[in-house]
């Protein structure tokens, strides 16, 4: 294992072990007696963490060194194999957003579902996804607001009020930045928002915030997308 892929590795563990215990960064700096951006450095893999800042985080998690380290062996495979799940219903918009893909050189599987209700029946596996009961949680859902059946801020909601399904980082598609739908995303428990078209820029410009860059990188292969039955 490279030194970078440890690092990646070790800020994944730190996120995964702060993210269970329901607490954010701000929370934990403060605990560990650290800045928040070197906190959020940490968690992306950018920082070389002294032993003695690796014992603060641990005491701040109430975890022990060892713990940690043994977190960061298994999270390293764990989060390579992080999958985006897609719900948008203009066909447009969803090969916009997949070229953003390609153009933002992510490896990832990309599931893409239509509707709200196919989202929920894709998350919670249920109905024609019942199949995935034993299949991983996605690590990244991109949702538009505007969806048939189910409403996007209906699907965020349910998605945040689950124990099991809130931690996974939602980015919201939103045609426009309206003030009174991001208030509600925002409260909802949105990670992010992008307005429409998905673009490179702006597709870039959020990730940071979400812990994930570091997975969202791929070789010269081609993208892997997995277009789900609608």
């Amino acid at each position: 294992m490279s030194e970078n892929d440890v690092k990646k590795a070790f800020g994944a563990a730190i996120r995964s072990a702060r993210l269970d215990q329901g607490i954010s960064q701000e929370e934990l700096a403060g605990r560990a007696d650290l800045h928040r951006t070197y906190v959020s450095d940490v968690e992306r893999g950018m920082r070389n963490v002294s032993l003695e800042n690796i014992e603060k985080l641990g005491n701040a998690l109430r975890l022990s060194v060892s713990t940690l380290f043994h977190l960061a062996t298994s999270t390293e495979s764990m989060e390579q194999d992080l999958e985006i799940l897609l719900v948008e219903d203009e066909k447009r918009d969803v090969e916009l957003t997949l070229r953003a893909f390609r153009m933002a050189r992510i490896t990832n599987v990309v599931h893409v579902v239509s509707d709200g209700a196919a989202a929920l029946n894709f998350l919670f596996a249920t109905e024609s996804y019942d199949y995935r009961k034993s299949q991983p949680q996605p690590g990244l859902i991109l949702l538009d607001l505007k969806l048939p059946k189910v409403d996007g801020l209906d699907v965020l909601q349910k998605i945040k009020s689950d124990p099991t399904r809130k931690k996974i980082p939602v980015v919201v598609l939103t045609a426009s930045n309206n003030a009174s739908d991001i208030a509600e995303c925002q409260k909802l428990g949105a990670n992010g928002y992008i307005t429409k078209p998905v673009g490179f820029k702006n597709f870039i410009a959020v990730t940071p915030h979400l812990g994930l860059e570091w997975t969202l990188v791929k070789s010269d292969a081609d993208d892997t997308v997995d277009n789900e039955p609608k």
